[in-house]
């Protein structure tokens, strides 16, 4: 169904004042617990000014072990942020979430330029709405959905600078470099994508270097807990040891079932007689490391709906669209409900069904992966034959 510039935009703005009016009932309360996970509306925006110091006008990195647990971009919008509007929790998650509400109408306007036929259908996602203010992930979003649009046109320098920006904001777009090196090497231009890696890396240099060499220790903060950190909310790990399977050496396990993911979907995309364009590929890559993560958010979700929408290119997916969002939308509520179990509340969920649901999100996930994919089979060669077709012309 083809809408206009304008439905999306309307249909994006409401999109933003609803999930306004669902953080506010928070706001309106003092973002209190349980009440915050009863109905909700928590938000990392508000616990995170006081939390980090941001109150106090404390550079983001300024704080040694204290600082706040972002890449660069992150931070620097967060302090920011603090620093220019009014003193006041209130006022720092208003402002936060007007940014937050402008990025989310821009990548609605994106993914209508990139996918017309599905343009409508970020802000109708009931799961992604729901999760707009949770936290600053669509900073990073926008530059990484520029930086996937910018590529399937041939603008790849700019690409790889967008890349390099959303890096820096959030690490998780890094892995968009293997369908990128996968293209390039299907093209022949080995060199290509040699200088787009260049670019993003000193992009990702020239932003990150003059916070890492004046204040390390909090620069370095969001990699050592990333490194270093367990089993958390939403992931795999933390379900299955709250289910009575608890897994030795996690951190090793997640990341050999990550290199095995990706060296499947390296494979599945060699194989293919035409490679896909990036904005049918960047969901494979992502859904791959988010499944098998150590922790697994809510927002998250705010990721794969846009990857989702530009990789379709059927209205029969729709149906796997739908059921998909349908699991994150109970998953939603279901994470809120246990906090709220754990935070004191009279009635919440218990952490077995909350572990259950978290494995159904996961599933579905990975549902949706396999039916994006299946589109491809009729197009994979053998093994042997990828090679003789790395030529082929690419869309």
């Amino acid at each position: 169904m083809r809408v206009s510039t304008r439905v999306v935009l309307l249909l994006a703005l409401f999109a933003s004042l609803l999930s306004y009016a669902k953080f506010n009932h928070c706001a309106v309360t003092g973002w209190q617990s349980p009440d915050q996970y009863v109905h909700a509306c928590y938000s990392d925006i508000p616990a995170l000014y006081g939390e980090r110091a941001l109150d106090k006008g404390v550079w983001a990195y300024g704080s040694g072990a204290d600082s706040v647990e972002y890449p660069v971009i992150q931070g620097a919008v967060m302090w920011l942020t603090a620093k220019v509007i009014p003193h006041g929790i209130n006022n720092y998650f208003y402002g936060s979430a007007l940014l937050l509400a402008l990025l989310f109408i821009f990548i609605s306007l994106l993914i209508f330029r990139i996918k017309p036929e599905f343009g409508y259908l970020l802000p109708l996602a009931p799961a992604a709405v729901a999760s707009m203010y949770i936290n600053w992930d669509l900073w990073a979003i926008a530059t990484m959905m520029f930086a996937i649009y910018w590529f399937d046109r041939k603008a790849e320098v700019a690409s790889a600078v967008a890349l390099g920006i959303s890096v820096s904001t959030k690490f998780l777009p890094i892995f968009l470099l293997i369908p990128v090196a996968i293209i390039f090497f299907r093209q022949e231009r080995i060199s290509k994508f040699v200088k787009y890696g260049a670019i993003s890396i000193a992009t990702f240099a020239a932003i990150n270097l003059p916070v890492a060499l004046t204040t390390p220790e909090g620069w370095w903060r969001f990699y050592d807990l990333n490194l270093n950190r367990g089993s958390d909310w939403g992931s795999v790990w933390y379900s299955l040891s709250n289910l009575g399977l608890d897994l030795t050496h996690q951190n090793y396990l997640s990341i050999l079932c990550l290199a095995i993911g990706l060296t499947a979907l390296t494979i599945f995309l060699l194989q293919l007689r035409t490679p896909p364009t990036l904005a049918h590929t960047a969901i494979f890559v992502m859904i791959i490391v988010m499944a098998v993560s150590k922790v697994y958010s809510p927002q998250y979700v705010l990721w794969l709906t846009p990857l989702a929408i530009i990789a379709m290119i059927d209205k029969r997916e729709l149906t796997i669209f739908w059921f998909w969002q349908g699991a994150e939308v109970m998953y939603h509520l279901a994470i809120w409900q246990h906090l709220a179990q754990v935070t004191g509340a009279k009635f919440g969920l218990p952490v077995v069904a909350y572990s259950v649901i978290a494995l159904i999100r996961i599933g579905a996930s990975i549902l949706l992966l396999l039916r994006l994919a299946a589109r491809h089979q009729s197009s994979r060669v053998f093994p042997s034959e990828f090679l003789l077709s790395t030529g082929e012309s690419y869309p």
